[in-house]
């Protein structure tokens, strides 16, 4: 059960921190003018990728584990759900990844924003597969 409880627990760190990308950073990102907007986006898709990516990883062995221990298919439905932003994330968002990566940040190139506002967009369904995951956690453990 501790393990099941500990699946949840860093499924709804990743889906806060997707919530949190989406309703606060994204939006006062999209406020910023086009250079601005730019050079904020790369170091920080880069960090963030990083935790949630770890994050995606570490809830998934959890719930594997939940699910080995208790049988519950809750717990295996939660650990697919919580991985599946890494092909969504390598399949579906990468294309655009990495063209604002490769951007300047120094020069104010007219694409970034609609770019930006795009991966904010394919952003979504993270939040949506974190959010559900953490419900599948939830059914779980009670």
């Amino acid at each position: 059960m501790l393990i099941g409880l500990l699946a949840l627990t860093v499924t709804a760190a990743f889906a806060g921190a997707a919530i949190y990308v989406s309703v606060a950073e994204q939006p006062a990102r999209l406020r910023l003018d086009d250079r601005a907007l730019l050079q904020e986006w790369q170091p920080s898709y880069k960090r963030g990728a990083a935790m949630q990516a770890s994050i995606a990883v570490v809830a998934c062995v959890l719930g594997v584990v939940a699910w080995w221990q208790t049988g519950s298919l809750a717990y295996l439905v939660g650990a697919v759900l919580i991985i599946l932003p890494w092909p969504w994330t390598l399949i579906a968002m990468m294309p655009t990844n990495r063209l604002l990566e490769a951007m300047d940040a120094a020069a104010a190139d007219p694409r970034a924003r609609e770019l930006i506002i795009k991966w904010g967009n394919l952003h979504l369904v993270r939040v949506m597969l974190g959010v559900l995951a953490a419900l599948a956690f939830l059914w779980g453990s009670i």
